[in-house]
């Protein structure tokens, strides 16, 4: 990172809609008839730190998205470190301030994206971004996601600032079902300190998920007045693009390609630590019959080029799979598919039971235990498979493919306890609150 790149100056055309609306003068007619004020739109302002994949990403532009569906009601500000942000289709009317990309390397431990700079100055960079964006926006909506302190502790300041300078603005955060093993959860926090700070810093708590899922208070250990916040949401999913932009191709895979035959779905969320399961599922193929079934793998665009190079040399030949980039609405695809084999990444679980879609998760074994206990509990609900990583992995993984390729689908009941609303509840959740102060200060 070229530490020139590193102005404030930089960033102020991001104020801009990302949409390229126009700006436009003011009307200069007059109207003398007495009309009571309209009610400005609540200002609400998205933190994602984005360190590793695109789960945080697409959980706020989900978020945003259903926001920017209620006319005029939001003004939706994103703060990102994602790296492929502006690779992104992005909801109309969103604005967005880039934050100079960091990378999880450990358990809190993280460095610049680009390695030329020192991880302090691009700490303290992304620092003031937030700092300056949020004096200049003074929002009335603070939503956090997954990080109550931000990446390594960089939003205590802003935290601070708004408690102390802003008040009123309400500072909301926002957890996706499973964090870790609650023993881990519990150890992180108290080393950090962070049940205090939601007790000093946080208005609310959003849980994206179901409580029949899991329970956070119960697991994290979330006690007293703070309990009292936690709302459970229900998990977010993203509306379907082709609502959004009806030319958007519906799946990502060649149309006549399949000729008949059923679609497995392979993915893995941004591709940055997938390749093991897609090299599993490829070694997996070569010990089943020819045409089973049309294999599509969606590689991810955070893959590393060596890694999928592997995979073109695993998958050369075969007229029975196609290797796919990577794709932004991965919903119509799956819904298309006779069967999903994924990663039990947050999103991806959410789209597999959004569609009620055959699945197969071959979760990570580390280093969070996150995708791991995601894994085993949707299995134990009866809508998943669930293959756990470890010895005769491609095995293991070719019998449960077939098993599931014939398989009919989990029940209807199943699916019952698993609320999908979660975007849409944040965005009413907001609009009512708002409404009501709007009301009370007026």
């Amino acid at each position: 990172m070229d530490l020139t790149a590193l102005r404030l100056s930089d960033t102020d055309k991001s104020l801009l809609p990302l949409s390229g609306a126009k700006l436009r003068p003011p009307s200069l007619t007059l109207d003398l008839a007495v009309k009571s004020p309209p009610r400005r739109r609540t200002k609400v302002m998205l933190y994602s730190h984005d360190t590793f994949g695109l789960g945080h990403l697409r959980r706020n532009l989900a978020i945003a998205t259903r926001m920017l569906t209620h006319p005029g009601r939001f003004s939706v500000t994103l703060l990102t470190g994602s790296p492929v942000i502006s690779e992104w289709n992005l909801p109309r009317g969103l604005r967005v301030q880039p934050l100079p990309p960091v990378v999880k390397i450990a358990a809190e431990t993280y460095a610049p994206r680009e390695g030329q700079t020192m991880f302090g100055l691009v700490k303290g960079y992304r620092e003031a971004l937030i700092l300056k964006r949020i004096l200049r926006d003074r929002p009335d909506i603070f939503l956090v996601d997954h990080a109550p302190a931000g990446m390594n502790g960089e939003l205590l300041s802003a935290l601070a600032l708004m408690r102390r300078e802003l008040p009123e603005t309400r500072v909301i955060l926002g957890l996706r079902d499973i964090l870790d093993s609650p023993e881990t959860v519990r150890s992180i926090w108290a080393a950090q300190e962070i049940p205090g700070l939601l007790a000093q810093a946080y208005d609310e708590i959003f849980v994206y998920g179901s409580e029949a899922l899991f329970d956070v208070v119960e697991g994290y250990g979330i006690t007293g007045a703070i309990a009292q916040r936690v709302r459970y949401c229900g998990h977010v999913v993203a509306a379907p693009e082709a609502e959004i932009n009806p030319l958007q191709p519906s799946v990502c895979w060649t149309r006549t390609a399949p000729a008949g035959r059923p679609v497995v779905l392979v993915s893995a969320g941004g591709g940055g630590d997938g390749f093991p399961m897609m090299q599993a599922y490829l070694q997996a193929l070569q010990s089943l019959p020819a045409n089973l079934a049309y294999s599509v793998i969606v590689k991810g665009p955070l893959m590393a080029p060596a890694e999928k190079a592997a995979l073109r040399k695993l998958a050369a030949g075969r007229e029975d799979v196609e290797l796919v980039g990577h794709t932004t609405d991965l919903v119509p695809s799956m819904r298309a598919a006779h069967l999903a084999v994924a990663m039990a990444g947050y999103n991806t679980s959410a789209e597999i039971i959004a569609t009620r879609k055959r699945a197969i998760l071959v979760p990570r074994p580390g280093p969070r235990a996150e995708q791991l206990l995601r894994a085993r509990l949707l299995a134990k609900l009866g809508v998943v498979r669930n293959i756990e990583p470890g010895e005769n992995l491609v095995a293991r993984l070719a019998v449960a493919l077939t098993e599931a390729l014939v398989a009919p689908p989990p029940p209807a009941a199943c699916w019952e306890a698993l609320d999908l609303n979660g975007a849409d509840y944040v965005a009413t959740h907001l609009e009512s609150v708002m409404q009501t102060h709007f009301e009370t200060v007026v």
